[in-house]
């Protein structure tokens, strides 16, 4: 099994900056894909970016590409995603998530556990 702990989130005016974290424990954080996802009100669930274990060439979506960076420090078990330039319509819940299979890709995972989420709130 693997748990995985966000924090981070919290409330910042348009145009700031916020750093998410993604504490994995349990089975080995080092072969393991993760990603990013959020979940606004009345959306799908949708990814923002992906890392793979040696953290070369993320996923980005195109709704964050430019703004958001994902990296990660497998000596602490530890993702991350720096958000900047946020714009009220980022405000969400943040989640992680980590893909465990060998086959797995970052794009499409398919990720098989998740953190319990962080609220991020952008104001206007």
């Amino acid at each position: 099994q693997v748990q995985l702990v966000e924090s981070g989130g919290g409330l910042v005016q348009a145009g700031g900056s916020l750093r998410v974290s993604c504490a994995a424990s349990g089975r080995t954080f080092n072969n393991f894909i993760m990603g990013w996802f959020r979940q606004a009100p009345g959306k799908e669930r949708e990814l923002l970016a992906a890392i793979s274990w040696s953290g070369a060439s993320p996923h980005y979506a195109d709704s964050v590409k430019g703004r958001f960076t994902i990296s990660r420090d497998n000596a602490k078990d530890t993702v991350y995603l720096q958000m900047n330039s946020l714009e009220p319509k980022d405000t969400a819940i943040y989640y992680c998530a980590a893909a465990s299979n060998t086959i797995a890709t970052m794009k499409w995972g398919p990720y098989d556990y998740w953190g319990q989420g962080t609220q991020v709130t952008v104001s206007s």
